[in-house]
């Protein structure tokens, strides 16, 4: 089994959510990638609805400062301190859990653990996980800070990469929000506009 790729450590988590740290700057995971963090009981999976960079002391901005040099990698290479000022984070949407071999689609007992890993789930777990679409009603219920439609959209174009037909499992996706969203025609229409294969 190929080593998974840890993206963050949960630096604040809840029964719905927790929000990671990068351990490098702008090494954020994609937009609806799904994630995944382990406690003693086993794993939580969770999609992610956003990303931030920012300062690491509240409220202070950065200014400009490339003002003479070619590039941004110039800018880095010439201030390597700027590194230590900022973080990346990002914060995910739990979205099941597994435990042993068993994967649920609904919240799990407890939220995850401060400073617990948060990995990138491989393809094959994705898969997986992505076999039923009783996840989605927890996405489509979900109170978040930024747009659903978005958020749906970007998982749904994200899992659809781990199947082997992603326009099949595009539709099977777009017929279960058609149940799911059937008296919100509009977020219904703008989420099947952003998940249409290529």
């Amino acid at each position: 089994m190929a080593e998974l790729e840890r993206v963050g450590e949960v630096i604040q988590a809840s029964s719905t959510d927790f929000v990671a740290q990068c351990y490098e700057l702008f090494e954020l995971p994609s937009l609806g990638s799904l994630v995944k963090t382990r406690d003693s009981e086993g794993e939580l999976l969770a999609v992610v609805y956003n990303a931030t960079t920012s300062s690491i002391e509240p409220g202070r901005r950065p200014i400009a400062r490339g003002k003479d040099e070619a590039s941004e990698e110039a800018l880095y290479r010439e201030s390597p301190q700027l590194e230590k000022l900022f973080r990346s984070e990002f914060a995910a949407l739990v979205v099941g859990h597994r435990e042993g071999d068993k994967i649920y689609q609904y919240l799990p007992p407890k939220p995850a653990r401060i400073h617990s890993f948060v990995y990138l789930c491989p393809p094959e777990e994705v898969k997986e996980f992505s076999r039923t679409f009783d996840f989605l009603s927890t996405l489509v219920n979900a109170h978040l800070p930024v747009s659903l439609e978005e958020i749906i959209s970007a998982c749904l174009r994200q899992m659809s990469r781990a199947h082997e037909d992603p326009r099949k499992f595009l539709v099977a996706a777009g017929k279960e929000l058609a149940v799911l969203l059937s008296s919100e025609f509009n977020r219904l229409k703008a989420i099947l506009e952003r998940i249409k294969s290529d």
